[in-house]
């Protein structure tokens, strides 16, 4: 059940429509809960910021869910929040004739969002810079929250929502679907119970980007509100290249190819190490940088990390057969995994997991993982601290790459040892008024 709290309004005038609805309307047993349904009154209320690209994905996922009703969604342009709600609308046509749905709000601002008594949670699909501010401040109205990935675009802004989803009490999923599929589990239970030896190296693979050409200023387009999609972010010029997909390989906003694809397969090999809470000692990298042109951040990279326990773990854009995905290997062998799966050995990827041994967080869907944990309270498969250290092994592997020097770091204080130019990069740049308190 949601918290009671928070859903007496909508509860009460839902109860008081159904009750007053005169002939000759007749409300569908679905939309009273009937027939195996949860009633409107009963599910999670859920508002979508940020509904372009993988925030759309989200949100369609979240609308497969019976329990959850979306009844907002938020974007800094008209067109993509009005795609969006033509969607959700359409989705509860029924719902919405018989009455008991009425319809879905859309918001321009975040903050008219959270601040709204009747919402339970937030999905956030926005651009990095934007995850942390409005994590925060979601955490701090009572709302629970769905997170894309990377966490944050920088390890300081990362263990300041950590640290206030832990203070507010709050359920968090970071976006790493991965955890949420049988193979990535299961590649890493194999792993963890020793099915190839003593592993010793584990290798990430990310995607080479493309530098682009300086671009021009542009007039902002008619309903897109630019000023807030930068935000915490210092002030560009508008150009058209500058937002939507492209923002991942500017550093005011993201991390490039590391904190794109690497926030996946570089929380999967945490999650095979064993080090899913912690963080590397030693990281070392070199990266080819753009020369001119509007992206800054590395296309090419090759990163070497060193843990506690021994294990190297090295990312690169170095061409792979297999593709992008993790390679670990072992003492007797070597197992890969992203969508699919392979093993040095054949018979290594049909062996059962014993009851006795380790098995790991058991989610075969994200989305769904969150809302159960939402009524439970428990954590979920990728809670803030676990996206942190995610995240983190990205954020590092490019201050490594920008320095151009090994790093030594120490995971349990998340502070460079002995390297104050280093520490200086733990934090962004935050345009005001955007500054967390």
């Amino acid at each position: 059940m949601c918290p009671q709290n928070k859903d007496v309004t909508r509860r009460t005038f839902l109860k008081a429509a159904v009750a007053t609805v005169a002939a000759p309307y007749i409300i569908p047993g679905r939309a009273l809960g009937l027939d195996g349904a949860t009633a409107p009154s009963n599910r999670i209320t859920l508002a979508c910021i940020g509904v372009n690209g993988m925030g759309t994905a989200d949100m369609n996922c979240f609308l497969g869910l019976g329990d959850v009703q979306v009844v907002a969604v938020c974007d800094v342009e008209t067109a993509h929040r009005e795609r969006a709600r033509k969607a959700v609308d359409e989705h509860y046509a029924a719902e919405k004739a018989s009455g008991t749905y009425k319809g879905c709000d859309v918001y321009n601002d975040f903050r008219e969002v959270v601040s709204r008594a009747d919402i339970d949670a937030v999905c956030i699909g926005t651009p990095d810079h934007w995850h942390v501010p409005i994590s925060v401040a979601a955490a701090k109205a009572g709302k629970d929250v769905y997170c894309e990935k990377p966490l944050s675009r920088c390890i300081g802004e990362g263990r300041q929502l950590c640290d206030t989803i832990k203070r507010y009490g709050r359920v968090f999923q970071t976006g790493t679907q991965l955890r949420s599929t049988r193979n990535v589990r299961y590649a890493c239970e194999l792993v963890r119970n020793g099915r190839i030896g003593k592993v010793h190296t584990i290798r990430t693979f990310v995607p080479a980007g493309s530098a682009i050409a300086p671009q021009p200023e542009m007039p902002v387009p008619p309903g897109f509100d630019y000023n807030l999609w930068l935000g915490p972010a210092p002030w560009a010029p508008y150009t058209e290249k500058r937002c939507h997909f492209n923002f991942r390989y500017i550093s005011d906003y993201a991390g490039g190819v590391m904190t794109d694809l690497g926030a996946h397969d570089n929380d999967i090999a945490q999650w095979g190490n064993d080090t899913e809470r912690t963080g590397p000692v030693e990281i070392e990298g070199v990266g080819e940088f753009p020369k001119d042109g509007l992206y800054d951040t590395v296309m090419k990279l090759k990163v070497h990390y060193r843990y506690a326990n021994g294990v190297e773990v090295i990312c690169s854009s170095d061409p792979n057969p297999q593709g992008v995905g993790v390679r670990f290997e072992g003492t007797d062998g070597w197992i890969y995994v992203r969508g699919s799966m392979d093993a040095s050995d054949p018979a290594i990827l049909k062996s059962e997991i014993g009851p006795s041994e380790v098995h790991l967080y058991d989610s075969n869907n994200h989305q769904r993982n969150f809302i159960d944990c939402m009524r439970s309270r428990k954590e979920t498969i990728a809670s803030a601290e676990i996206g942190q250290r995610s995240s983190t092994i990205c954020h590092l592997g490019n201050i490594a790459m920008k320095l151009g020097r090994k790093l030594r770091w120490n995971p349990e204080t998340e502070q460079f040892i002995d390297d104050p130019e280093a520490n200086r990069l733990l934090w962004a740049p935050v345009r005001a008024p955007w500054i967390i308190a």
